[in-house]
């Protein structure tokens, strides 16, 4: 049987004068653009003022980025990254974005699960955006695959995908004898959450005409994007996982408190009544 070769991954960044671009900032950006439009589209659709938004997706870029690197380095122990460009967690970054985007919400006076329900498939679609910036800088990749069908390699990836630092970040042993230099094909995990976010995405977007209280959509966002991460997690290059747990990483515990809040949120509003209005103001009104 012939070993398939595996792809060799160099970085996206463009130089302009005195500034870099990299594939990690383009996508961050395009991310927030593509929530900011479907966020605004689809409170428009549903007969609200779109214009609020903006305020909101500004608000989620600060806490966003700040809780993802604040997680990375308090809650992961790595204090060497609090003044890198690298080292973003997603569910830190989810975290701190909803905080954020909740303050705006209450300063403004908007019924905070309206936002919920709209910015349920705008999340999911500018995580399948911003997971090809983990792609284009080479970070967040998958455990060794050597001779895997559409196995990656990251000499230069955030870190590289070398013995000597996958032994050294995350612990993963290889056999006596090889240099630390050697380069290792993984799985290439950010391209399988680009597809899973743009399924969870076009799941939650089939769905955007519930019948169910308004904020419904929110919960069934939570079980997917928890199934997501708890799945993807079992291919991912770790060094936080909890042997008392099964071995599960932290990233894992969080995703299962994810998907059952999700369930329990989506029992909460299930039905429609006179204090649960649905997604249509002429449905509150009916009520």
């Amino acid at each position: 049987m012939m070993l398939a070769d595996p792809i060799i991954h160099h970085p996206l960044s463009y130089t302009i004068g005195p500034l870099t671009f990299t594939g990690f900032g383009v996508a961050v950006l395009m991310a927030f653009v593509v929530a900011q439009l479907i966020g605004q589209r689809e409170l428009a659709r549903r007969g609200h003022d779109p214009e609020p938004v903006s305020d909101m997706i500004f608000a989620a870029v600060i806490g966003g980025l700040l809780g993802a690197k604040l997680y990375y380095v308090v809650v992961l122990g790595n204090w060497d990254a609090l003044f890198t460009r690298g080292g973003f967690v997603f569910w830190g970054g989810l975290i701190g974005g909803t905080l954020a985007v909740m303050l705006v919400i209450w300063k403004k006076k908007i019924p905070m699960l309206r936002i919920f329900d709209v910015g349920a498939p705008a999340v999911a679609a500018a995580y399948a955006v911003g997971r090809t910036g983990c792609w284009a800088v080479g970070d967040d990749y998958g455990k060794p695959w050597p001779g895997g069908f559409l196995s990656v390699e990251f000499p230069n990836g955030a870190p590289p995908s070398t013995v000597g630092f996958m032994n050294h970040d995350f612990g993963v042993q290889f056999p006596p004898g090889l240099s630390p230099n050697t380069v290792v094909a993984v799985y290439p995990t950010q391209l399988i959450e680009v597809a899973l976010g743009l399924l969870m995405f076009w799941i939650l977007w089939r769905m955007r005409d519930h019948k169910h209280a308004e904020g419904w959509l929110f919960g069934v966002y939570c079980v997917l994007a928890g199934i997501e991460r708890f799945l993807v997690e079992f291919l991912r290059a770790k060094d936080d996982r909890f042997l008392y747990a099964g071995g599960l990483s932290t990233a894992q515990l969080i995703a299962i408190v994810f998907t059952l809040g999700g369930f329990a949120w989506m029992w909460w509003r299930r039905d429609v009544t006179a204090t649960k209005p649905g997604i249509y103001p002429v449905q509150a009104r009916s009520a």
